[in-house]
């Protein structure tokens, strides 16, 4: 149904910046809740930071919190994930996933559709 494509992940150096891009493939893609998540090897699949249609209404998780930014072109119907000041415990596989009845924007069960994820490696 909706397809969700990432790209931007890479490999960089503490400190640096990244901007990760999210392209879906419905036209009404702006009445889609959208969000950020992210798992580490090892680790569990953890929130970075949510959207919603409304693009004021964004939401972040503690460890990214002035150093992400997310947004939305809808017109694009693309979703972005900016992140500055990148440090090596933001090393993860990062995925964007999308939902209609979003009630909790960190959590992931409420998200239905996600996209395959991008590797972002920071080395110090």
């Amino acid at each position: 149904q909706l397809q969700l494509v990432e790209s931007g992940g890479g490999s960089v150096q503490t400190g640096d910046s990244l901007r990760l891009s999210c392209v879906a493939s419905a036209r009404t893609f702006s009445r889609w809740t959208a969000a950020w998540f992210r798992q580490a090897p090892g680790k569990e699949r953890e929130f970075a930071a949510g959207i919603r249609p409304n693009s004021a209404d964004t939401n972040y998780a503690d460890s990214v919190k002035g150093r992400f930014t997310i947004s939305r072109d809808n017109a694009k119907s693309t979703v972005y994930l900016q992140m500055n000041s990148l440090k090596p415990e933001d090393t993860a596989v990062y995925t964007c996933a999308a939902g209609l009845a979003v009630i909790n924007t960190t959590q992931v069960r409420w998200y239905n559709f996600w996209g395959q994820g991008t590797q972002v490696t920071v080395s110090s």
